[in-house]
């Protein structure tokens, strides 16, 4: 089981401050997961590390800054650097965000060993091509290995889209082979109302990524991704022995994918389905190397700022349009009661009356539903009683 997020600030600070408990062999991998806004990448760090930390809402840029998650597991630490949708400039001004939104995607890459590429196949608009600041990334650090994820693969009801969507978003190459979609899987895809797509925990078979889960999984691969992996490309073996060219952003313009991708992975973060299988690659992946955090460690936030994400969220998730995202925070008790338990009390401060209405709701039920499940989810990132009560002003 994971371990829960200490409730007294100092003592978190203690524990990130901790010499490492390394073991014999210690080795490390550094995540970055990267996406579009909404893309899934909270709930896929959440899933991963088996405890809520990051918050999530359907509104873009619930994930404010940077913040890490650690996973220790036997002598392997997997460390997740959750980071901002990558957004613009126009769009960062829009929704009041400050320049951290713009840069820590960026600075993460800096210390990435492996780069996650989450898409959200449910989204029709998107799902056939990377965005620009994604793919701007990518060619920004191309030496980098990186890995495709499919998210949200359960909402597509045609199955069969999926290796439409892989192909483009690969340019049809995986770990430099060629993709080829069998015909014979979109026939069963039409017919099924869900083909073996719980079974796609493959990357394409026959891989050449040291450490795969999918090497001796041939039959299966092919039998769950229906991508198949072959005839090298331009004698480029693996994408990493030739290295993919650094792109210049005006070489980016017509490009939709991107042909490096090691690995191509499908799940369904919010629901739990296949993320062990990403996360057994990501154990196999890591490399020989010491421990950063003490094996006590789950994230590198504050207690404070992760029930300021989780309230955040909740307000993000009942208010409508842009009126959550002028909401102000200010943390008034938190101390803990006679039996152990966490009281907080936060203020939520607002810019006008009618925002004030909105929040608390008829008969308070707005600002109740808020209060009770941030407390839920305190609860589980804390693992003690939390008695939280929250208060609507006008700034």
């Amino acid at each position: 089981h994971p371990p829960p997020v200490a409730t007294d600030k100092e003592e978190q600070r203690r524990l990130l401050e901790y010499r490492p408990d390394q073991p014999q062999s210690p080795k490390v991998l550094r995540i970055a997961i990267i996406g579009a806004p909404n893309a899934g990448k909270s709930t896929l760090s959440n899933q991963l590390l088996g405890r809520k930390v990051f918050p999530v809402s359907k509104k873009v840029h619930t994930t404010r800054c940077k913040a890490q998650g650690v996973i220790t597991h036997e002598d392997t630490q997997l460390i997740i650097l959750d980071t901002p949708g990558l957004t613009n400039p126009l769009k960062a001004k829009r929704h009041n965000l400050d320049e951290a939104m713009l840069t820590d995607p960026w600075d993460s890459m800096k210390h990435a060993d492996l780069v996650l590429v989450l898409v959200d196949v449910s989204d029709h608009w998107t799902r056939n091509s990377l965005s620009k600041e994604v793919l701007k990334c990518l060619s920004q650090f191309p030496h980098i290995p990186s890995v495709l994820v499919l998210n949200k693969v359960d909402i597509l009801k045609k199955k069969f889209l999926l290796l439409e969507i892989a192909t483009d978003l690969t340019e049809g190459i995986v770990n430099g082979k060629k993709l080829e979609v069998k015909s014979t899987l979109k026939q069963d895809s039409r017919s099924s109302a869900k083909p073996s797509l719980h079974v796609t925990r493959t990357s394409p078979p026959e891989s050449k990524v040291p450490g795969s889960p999918f090497g001796q999984e041939k039959n299966q691969a092919q039998e769950g991704s229906g991508l198949d992996k072959s005839s090298d490309v331009g004698g480029a073996g693996t994408g990493e022995a030739q290295g993919p060219k650094h792109h210049e952003p005006e070489d980016l313009k017509d490009v939709k994918g991107w042909p490096h991708f090691q690995e191509i992975f499908m799940l369904a973060a919010l629901h739990g389905e296949e993320v062990d299988t990403l996360k057994r690659y990501l154990l196999m992946q890591a490399k020989p190397g010491p421990w950063e955090f003490h094996s006590d460690v789950l994230t590198s936030q504050s207690p404070q700022e992760i029930c300021n994400n989780i309230i955040r969220e909740k307000v993000l998730e009942y208010l409508p349009l842009e009126v959550p995202y002028g909401v102000t925070q200010v943390m008034e008790i938190w101390e803990e009661g006679e039996c152990g338990e966490l009281l907080i009390m936060q203020s939520l401060l607002v810019p006008r009356e009618s925002h004030k209405r909105m929040l608390i709701g008829r008969g308070g039920k707005v600002i109740s539903r808020i209060a009770r499940e941030a407390g839920q989810d305190l609860m589980n990132a804390f693992l003690c009683d939390v008695r939280l009560k929250l208060k609507v002003e006008v700034k």
